[in-house]
């Protein structure tokens, strides 16, 4: 008889929550519950009102709200989400409010004002699908939707959500429509198999139960994807990309069609108090078959023989006949020091943040594995690399005490990392881009690829070099190679940057600016996106194009003229400069 009295009604449900909300307390509590309720008071009420939006409940940073129609409820979330693009323009990322949405019809048990079951957890588990600031629908939605309001979408495929039986066809609400011809561009077509075995590693699962441990999971896998990518017979699919999947329920066809690879290896990390389990299994994503899984136990000890063993099996499933010698390569530790390793691990998460108060986080890590271990070689790379960064986004403090700091650290570097193709990368374009050492540079970056020619950042960071200083086409070259080992990576818009620049060396205006403008498009913060962009279009003739760059331009960059342009550049051969500095007194940068 119980049964007969549950009550139950088709309903549109949205559930959204804040993405990062954890990290946004933490660096300003007060600040964040202040925007938060001016948000809450000047767009999302009143869109709920308007929308005749029924909020069911609310936690810290998450909200679940019933909607009449499926037309309300996506209505009401594309606005706000453009709302708060408007609202997070001039707000620097880190510093951002952005919501992730989830919409989907289905089924509900109503309880009271409550309402519970698969209808109300597949719209939960969709908005963990959706990027910052996007928005994620069923099938259903879309099918109830479509023709009645306008919205372009991408098809994301069939996604196994958790504790969902079944599967559900997700699509993803393109919200700024300036970006869809580039999504499109960027998602549709499948990348074509390289030419020998290839493998992404997606981010394991960490098991741990403390979301502090992120940073030690990551890491483990970081340094699986780095063994892996030493063997030259393997093609292997750069961090950057395969994290663009962290913290989501994938399908493992859609992921080696979006990366173009055969292998899928994914996995979990559970660490307890001194013990580590690891777990992994070996993916065919063309048929979806499991070729191989097994489970890792060891103490914190063994950190490095575990990962050895995951590597070694990985590698024997793909290619028994692989010489003992290339396996033994691949297990050379970086540190004796697991404390040292420690600080290192937490050090790249900063780094990966790309903000400049998680670089200088970064730099206080580094230095601390550096005090624990001198002989750290990658730890010093990575350092080196950050002051890189820091005088390309003009965030130094003092110029000329940080690039003699750079040059002691590539100098141990050079001592230490003769066989570390990721410090010797990193390494190479801080001491060129800070020092203007162009040969060394090079041969530190050439160095790394010989060693590893899987690694995406050393061929981003051998174009920017050969783009600055004199070989455009095989920077070219060289960032293709790099877009093609990490398609999906964060730091796609220096690579797209660089690129431009080369092609606008070469004259090839036209192709340069869209370039530049696509980079810019992807993070509007970055300012030699902007400049490229200016200049390119300048001498392709789009003078209301350079001149909306040149606003943008001095709207981040108050102080920038074409006198001081060259600090803010990097060391540009003295022809190309004339040329770019020509490009942008065109584009009407002020003298």
């Amino acid at each position: 008889m119980a049964s007969d009295q549950v009550k139950r009604k088709l309903a549109a449900i949205l559930a959204a929550d804040i993405a990062g909300y954890s990290r946004l307390m933490g660096a300003d509590e007060a600040g964040t519950l202040a925007r938060l309720k001016e948000y809450r008071r000047e767009l999302i009420e009143p869109k709920n009102k308007q929308y005749r939006g029924r909020v069911v409940k609310t936690t810290g940073d998450g909200i679940l709200i019933e909607f009449p129609s499926v037309v309300d409820a996506v209505s009401s979330a594309i606005e706000v989400q453009r709302g708060m693009r408007e609202r997070n323009a001039d707000i620097p990322p880190e510093k951002r409010i952005e919501f992730r949405i989830g919409i989907n019809l289905g089924d509900v048990i109503i309880e009271g004002r409550d309402l519970y079951g698969d209808g109300v957890n597949i719209a939960a588990r969709l908005e963990g699908l959706a990027e910052p600031g996007g928005i994620c629908i069923s099938e259903t939605v879309l099918n109830h939707a479509r023709g009645k309001i306008a919205f372009d979408v991408e098809d994301l495929g069939e996604q196994h959500l958790k504790n969902i039986a079944r599967s559900v066809r997700v699509f993803r609400i393109v919200v700024d429509r300036t970006r869809r011809e580039t999504i499109l561009r960027a998602r549709a077509p499948a990348l074509a198999l390289p030419d020998k075995p290839s493998i992404a590693v997606l981010p394991f699962q960490n098991m741990s139960g403390d979301p502090e441990q992120e940073y030690f999971t990551d890491g483990m896998v970081e340094e699986i994807i780095t063994a892996l990518a030493r063997m030259r017979w393997l093609f292997v699919i750069a961090r950057n990309s395969s994290f663009t999947y962290k913290g989501r329920m994938v399908d493992v066809k859609q992921v080696g069609r979006e990366l173009g690879v055969r292998y899928v290896l994914e996995g979990s990390v559970r660490k307890a108090a001194n013990r580590l389990r690891i777990t992994g299994q070996l993916i065919d994503a063309s048929t979806g078959m499991h070729l191989w899984a097994d489970r890792f136990d060891g103490g914190l000890e063994d950190i490095f023989e575990l990962q050895d063993q995951v590597t070694s099996s990985v590698i024997g499933a793909i290619a028994p006949k692989l010489e003992q010698a290339e396996i033994e390569r691949a297990k050379q530790k970086p540190t004796e020091s697991l404390d040292a390793y420690d600080y290192y691990l937490r050090g790249m998460a900063a780094v990966y943040r790309w903000t400049r108060e998680s670089v200088g986080e970064a730099l206080q890590l580094l230095y601390k594995a550096i005090e624990l271990d001198p002989d750290f070689a990658s730890a010093h790379g990575v350092a080196a690399w950050c002051y890189f960064w820091r005088m390309a986004n003009g965030w130094m403090s003092n110029r000329v005490q940080e690039i003699a700091e750079v040059t002691r650290l590539v100098r141990r570097v050079a001592e230490l990392g003769k066989d570390d193709a990721i410090a010797l990368s990193f390494s190479g374009i801080a001491l060129f881009y800070t020092t203007g050492d162009a040969e060394t540079g090079a041969a530190l970056i050439d160095r790394a690829l010989a060693l590893n020619p899987n690694l995406a950042v050393a061929w981003s960071a051998s174009g920017c070099l050969r783009a600055c200083h004199g070989n455009p086409e095989l920077a070219i070259e060289h960032m293709a190679r790099a877009m093609r080992l990490s398609p999906l990576d964060p730091l796609m818009f220096f690579m797209q940057s660089f690129t431009a620049f080369a092609h606008f060396i070469s004259g090839r205006y036209d192709d340069a600016w869209p370039l530049a403008e696509t980079a810019y498009r992807e993070q509007p913060y970055y300012l030699t996106a902007i400049r490229i962009a200016a200049a390119a279009s300048a001498f392709a003739g789009r003078l209301d194009e350079a001149q909306r760059f040149i606003a943008r331009a001095l709207q981040l960059d108050s102080d920038l003229r074409l006198s001081n342009l060259k600090d803010r550049v990097g060391p540009i051969r003295p022809e190309y400069f004339a040329k770019y500095l020509a490009a942008l007194q065109k584009a009407g940068l002020p003298e």
